[in-house]
């Protein structure tokens, strides 16, 4: 397969105004909103404007002072979370890029990207003088807590290093290392008959559409990789991609699951993805192929849809990401905390921002178009003029160019941020969240987990 030569998409400078969204928790993608995205993506790169900003360069936030940031993060470039020994080892004759971790681990290049990332967020929190220059925390002002996965802990060692270089900052866990906290655990907490028969007719409600919409993508995958010419395909463990084969698999205390060939697509679509970021020569990441960028988008929009059906139906956020949920409004009312980073996965932001009730959102000059690897949402409380309060959250990553040119980042030239909007939530006319509404929808979105009890949970026994 021969297509047209790769044109990488360079820093995006622009900044998306959201739309007013469905009742949907995120947007259904579909073929020709990968290829909307292409489009104006590299438009944006022509028109080389400036990315949105979080703080005080930011117009909207002009005169606003910063009091408080809490940041839920996914962790950065990661090898795939199988190795060659696995399905995703025999699904290709070829060889995958040589990582430099082992399976599911951050990987050099995730790492150097992230301090990069953490000194980005000194420089930003020194100019709105949260920080002072060379910050050493006082007790309780700063928390760094993370899953206890490698690559979690990785991540948050590699963004303190960057954020407070001269301080000693430990990162907290609170489980065995290489198990997952029940915090950052997407696990369904309760599960009933009917609650499972209704979160299945959500999901299906919402994303049967996107699923049916993938043959083309199934088609690209299959030939990128060359999988009929595999071992998996000759011995006949894996066969044609389909898009009618979903079946959903929802158990207590475990995270909602999926048979057929959408999980199948998502581990192969993950590693492409992955392998794009780290190998220097994208003929070379996509096997000898020649990609556009729409291609790669294509790609990426597999895995996107899989963690929008598996976490982002309202009945299934509200359900995985209440512990999360519950961290974040602590941290937002802890008293003398200044910063907070909270690292997980991108299970954790799909499910928190889909239990918020997040407005459909593009992101610019990246290939994920949900929760980009090594992306950030950054919750912050600012004060104005008036002493009155006041919330804004923006999603805060790394671009394509920057994830695989790895150029410095400062004030000038820094990561895309895209402010993120909540259905039912009103800004003022500088573009922020009363304080007082933002934290009655985080109360609010807590709270209907105990609703889904109420209406699900089993009569006690007689």
């Amino acid at each position: 397969m021969k297509k047209k030569p790769i044109c990488l998409l360079t820093v995006i400078s622009m900044m998306i105004s959201m739309g007013a969204c469905a009742s949907q928790p995120q947007n259904k993608t579909t073929e020709s909103s990968v290829q909307s995205v292409a489009e104006s993506s590299l438009q944006s790169s022509a028109e080389s404007s400036t990315p949105t900003v979080p703080g005080a360069d930011t117009p909207h936030r002009d005169g606003y002072t910063l009091e408080q940031v809490v940041v839920l993060s996914r962790h950065n470039i990661r090898s795939p979370l199988s190795g060659n020994g696995s399905l995703l080892g025999t699904i290709t004759p070829h060889q995958w890029f040589e990582w430099s971790s082992a399976s599911s681990e951050l990987s050099l290049r995730g790492g150097v990207l992230e301090t990069e990332m953490g000194q980005y967020f000194r420089k930003w929190l020194e100019s709105e003088k949260l920080f002072p220059e060379n910050y050493h925390p006082e007790d309780g002002a700063v928390r760094v807590y993370a899953n206890s996965k490698q690559r979690t802990i990785a991540t948050a060692q590699y963004f303190t290093s960057g954020l407070l270089p001269t301080a000693k900052t430990m990162i907290e866990t609170h489980t065995d290392y290489d198990t997952m906290d029940p915090v950052f655990n997407p696990n369904l907490n309760f599960v009933s008959p009917d609650y499972n028969a209704d979160a299945e007719a959500q999901i299906r409600e919402l994303y049967t559409d996107a699923i049916n919409g993938l043959s083309d993508n199934y088609e690209l995958i299959t030939d990128v990789i060359d999988m009929k010419q595999s071992e998996a395909w000759k011995e006949g463990t894996v066969k044609e991609l389909s898009t009618d084969d979903l079946t959903i698999v929802l158990e207590q205390e475990q995270e909602p699951g999926m048979k057929g060939s959408l999980k199948t697509a998502c581990s192969v679509s993950d590693a492409l993805i992955l392998q794009y970021y780290e190998e220097p020569d994208p003929v070379k990441a996509a096997f000898g192929h020649e990609l556009t960028e729409s291609q790669w988008l294509k790609i990426s929009e597999i895995k996107d849809v899989y963690g929008d059906v598996l976490f982002t139906a309202p009945l299934i956020a509200t359900n995985v990401a209440n512990p999360l949920l519950r961290e974040i409004e602590k941290e937002l009312n802890t008293d003398g905390r200044k910063f907070s980073f909270l690292c997980g996965h991108d299970s954790n932001i799909g499910s928190v921002l889909a239990a918020l009730g997040v407005e459909d959102y593009e992101l610019p000059g990246t290939i994920e178009q949900k929760t980009p690897i090594g992306s950030k949402v950054v919750f912050c409380r600012w004060k104005a003029p008036d002493g009155s309060k006041y919330c804004t959250v923006d999603l805060v990553y790394q671009t394509l160019d920057q994830l695989r040119n790895m150029p410095l980042l400062n004030l000038d030239k820094h990561p895309a941020i895209v402010p993120l909007h909540f259905t039912g939530l009103k800004t003022n006319a500088d573009g922020l969240y009363p304080e007082k509404d933002f934290l009655q929808l985080l109360q609010t979105s807590i709270g209907k987990y105990d609703e889904i009890l109420d209406k699900y949970a089993l009569p006690a026994a007689a």
